[in-house]
């Protein structure tokens, strides 16, 4: 079974300066599961991208693992 938070935490790590900040706190209510990203403040606008170009592509990819399983996930990036 995919584990959504350790799938966020992996793409976040390889995105980032400082992979020993990143954190995932996962909530889950039914089918829903809600992942808070938190990285480092440097590491902020990495995460984000160009008018959130990035933030959308993690979503995407997200989204498409929470199917795979039958849940549905929001991602918001702290």
């Amino acid at each position: 079974m995919v584990e959504l938070s350790q799938v966020l935490t992996n793409i976040a790590k390889a995105i980032v300066d400082d992979p020993e900040q990143v954190s995932v706190t996962e909530t889950t209510e039914g089918d829903s599961v809600q992942l808070e990203l938190h990285v480092a403040e440097d590491d902020m606008g990495k995460v984000i991208g160009r008018h959130g170009k990035i933030a959308k592509s993690i979503r995407l990819v997200m989204k498409a693992a929470a199917n795979t399983i039958g849940k549905k996930v929001t991602v918001e990036i702290k």
